[in-house]
């Protein structure tokens, strides 16, 4: 019996560390050194032309599901839509400032002197039905410029492939494992921003 326990937190062990290696965040244009005397920063979230999994277009992707739930169950479809935008605001923000504050050692606010635009272009829901499973990922670009002049472009880094899964696998709700990507993606651009 120890032997198994032993061998399943070994395999849970690699699997969270080869996924924890997929993703990469590189600084793509510019220089953020004017960030690192910052306290505050203003962080905003756009998904500008978001492909999602083999969708090249998230419309094409929403109308999709939505047609397939109705047709399992009448205005199911129509819920499910709201629900995935919703989440947004909802879940996805508050988690990526949540580990974003916490690894920048910077905080939120409006009237910070520079913003960050998290444009998401990349979603992959993943899946879970219990006996396979695929993470959900993202990848985005954040863009550094002056709050008082949007033009005025710092840096750009890009978050490639950030997971999102929950401990112990019970993220069978799509908006969950996309939560948790979003948190994996603060985190990482967090201490991007802090360690560099």
């Amino acid at each position: 019996m120890k032997i198994f326990i032993t061998g399943a937190a070994f395999i849970a062990l690699l699997s969270f560390s080869a996924t924890s290696m997929a993703q990469k965040v590189k600084l793509k244009d510019g220089d953020f050194t004017p960030l690192k005397s910052e306290t505050t920063v203003n962080v905003e979230f756009t998904y500008n032309n978001m492909a999602v999994g083999k969708y090249k277009d998230e419309a094409d992707y929403l109308e999709r599901k939505r047609a397939d739930y109705n047709k399992k169950e009448d205005g199911r479809g129509d819920t499910w839509v709201k629900s995935w935008v919703g989440d947004r605001q909802a879940n996805f923000e508050p988690k990526f400032m949540e580990l974003f504050e916490k690894y920048s050692q910077m905080s939120q606010s409006k009237t910070a002197k520079y913003t960050i635009i998290f444009n998401t272009y990349f979603t992959e829901p993943g899946y879970n039905i219990y006996i396979s499973r695929e993470n959900a990922k993202i990848s985005g670009d954040a863009v550094i410029v002056e709050t008082a002049n949007r033009s005025k472009v710092i840096a750009t880094i890009s978050v490639e492939k950030a997971p999102g899964r929950t401990f112990g696998g019970y993220d069978y709700d799509t908006g969950t494992r996309l939560a948790e990507s979003y948190a994996t993606a603060g985190k990482a651009l967090g201490k991007f921003l802090k360690d560099k």
